[in-house]
């Protein structure tokens, strides 16, 4: 095929230049394009669960993440009405130690990952459109200033979030959808002693995350319902929810100080899309986004970018071969996100006292929390916490 490139990719957050930079590894000649230059924030509860800093590890950029001083977190707090489970989550490939880098370090860390490995990485750029010929993506045409650029690549990667123009122009299909759960707030407070903690009751959720410079991510979620209610007062509501939720919490906030505005979005949208079809694919929230208040995004981004480089593997230049390999990502994305699709879902739908017997039962056995944790952190399915003594203990 003619084209200076084997790959293009849509998108350069931590999906896109995750894909990206693998990609380039496997010996392929990558075109990364991004509207936005960098370095550049982004909505995002920032937390990458140890599953995912064991991928960091794995591709040689952990070192400097660590190094811009985010924290590692090693222990996590899950409350649900006075009911609560500390501890530390299972190692991952030797990974204890999770962490929550502010995006503007972290994506500019993995753009530079992927320009060290060869990709050719192009701020600033619009992509209109994805070109087909009989049927089968062959290219895209970008925009930068007032020229207009047409490219061909073998293969095209939507990771162009949660408003993907590549899966529109792709015509990727939607495979599940739901309604709108929450809306979500957040803060930067400097000074508090938080780890990662979270805290639960009916219509209402809260929790802390720290990431750089001595700041916390401080959230609060209200159900979506209230969402017209919540944004003509955030501030109080903000306040009211933590005060009320998390009290403990709540205190060591009052006596930090803050160190940014709320922000807050009404828009956290939950689907499924088709995840690639004949010389495409999408990553990242371009094929698959759900509510934040699991905080798993980043952690499914990464496994979703090794998974495509897995599957695509030498079979890029060769359609037949590669229209496998895509629908063996596809079908491998689709399992990878399953469970924590539907525990977001559960968990979003803010009617938490559902599990107290559960979580009770949990909390009093420290292997049953690790095993919970665990799951939280998406080491383990969340059918592993249904082992007989469990489902007794409940039952009484």
């Amino acid at each position: 095929m003619a084209g200076g490139f084997d790959a293009i990719v849509v998108g350069a957050r931590c999906a896109g230049a995750a894909t990206a930079m693998l990609l380039a590894r496997a010996g392929y000649r990558v075109l990364m394009l991004e509207r936005a230059r960098f370095p550049r924030d982004t909505l995002s509860t920032l937390y990458i669960h140890q599953p995912g800093i064991a991928l960091l590890h794995r591709w040689g950029v952990l070192d400097a993440v660590t190094a811009t001083g985010c924290p590692p977190i090693e222990r996590v707090v899950h409350q649900v009405d006075g009911v609560r489970l500390a501890g530390s989550v299972p190692p991952v490939d030797g990974i204890r130690a999770a962490y929550a880098p502010r995006r503007y370090l972290l994506d500019q860390i993995l753009a530079d990952a992927a320009v060290a490995a060869g990709v050719d990485f192009r701020p600033g750029c619009t992509v209109e459109d994805v070109t087909f010929t009989d049927g089968r993506a062959t290219g895209v045409r970008w925009r930068h200033g007032g020229r207009t650029v047409p490219e061909r690549a073998p293969l095209i990667v939507g990771a162009d979030g949660m408003r993907s123009r590549t899966a529109a122009a792709t015509g990727a299909v939607l495979l599940a959808a739901h309604p709108l759960l929450t809306c979500v707030y957040y803060t930067f407070v400097a000074g508090v002693d938080a780890g990662f903690e979270a805290y639960g009751t009916t219509g209402r959720w809260a929790g802390s995350v720290p990431t750089n410079d001595g700041l916390t991510l401080v959230a609060t979620y209200f159900p979506q319902s209230e969402f017209p209610a919540i944004r003509a007062d955030a501030h109080r509501a903000h306040h009211d929810c933590l005060r009320t939720v998390a009290p403990g919490l709540y205190e060591r906030i009052a006596a930090g100080t803050p160190a940014d505005r709320l922000y807050g979005s009404g828009d956290q949208r939950n689907y499924l899309r088709q995840a690639a079809g004949p010389g495409w694919a999408l990553v990242g929230d371009a094929g698959h986004h759900k509510d934040s208040i699991t905080a798993r995004g980043i952690t499914d981004a990464f496994h979703q970018a090794q998974a495509l480089a897995d599957a695509v593997g030498t079979d890029l230049h060769d359609p037949t071969r590669l229209d496998a390999a895509l629908a063996g990502y596809a079908a491998r994305r689709d399992d990878l996100v399953r469970d924590g699709y539907r525990d977001a879902l559960a968990t979003a739908a803010l009617r938490p006292r559902r599990r107290l017997r559960l979580l009770r039962a949990v909390a009093a056995d420290p292997a049953l929390t690790e095993r919970f944790l665990a799951t939280m952190a998406g080491i383990r399915p969340s059918g592993d916490l249904a082992t007989p003594d469990l489902t007794a203990a409940v039952r009484h």
